[in-house]
């Protein structure tokens, strides 16, 4: 699913790796209320697993994977990788709120 028309991208991760991924991206977990993400995989591949409904996408550098808002989910590294997480907001919302 894409992300809404008027969402901006507001806030970006550190680049991590399979070695500085935080344990919290690797249990599961979910976004805030209308906080949107984009996982950018920039070398490698990345497993994105989504709890309910369960499924599971391998994300590479042509193939980013789309975090909607309040869905469980966990990623798993396959390997060597490099990614980061972009977050977007509603244009009424900043990401300070998130605090």
């Amino acid at each position: 699913m894409p992300i809404p028309k008027g969402y901006i991208a507001a806030r970006r991760s550190p680049l991590f790796t399979q070695d500085t991924i935080p344990p919290a991206l690797q249990q599961s977990h979910k976004t805030t209320h209308n906080t949107w993400a984009i996982i950018h995989v920039l070398e490698g591949r990345l497993r994105y697993c989504i709890i309910d409904p369960p499924s599971e996408t391998v994300l590479e550098p042509d193939r980013p994977g789309v975090i909607e808002p309040e869905l469980e989910h966990h990623v798993e590294p396959l390997g060597e990788v490099r990614f980061y997480l972009e977050f977007h907001y509603p244009p009424n919302r900043h990401p300070q709120e998130d605090a």
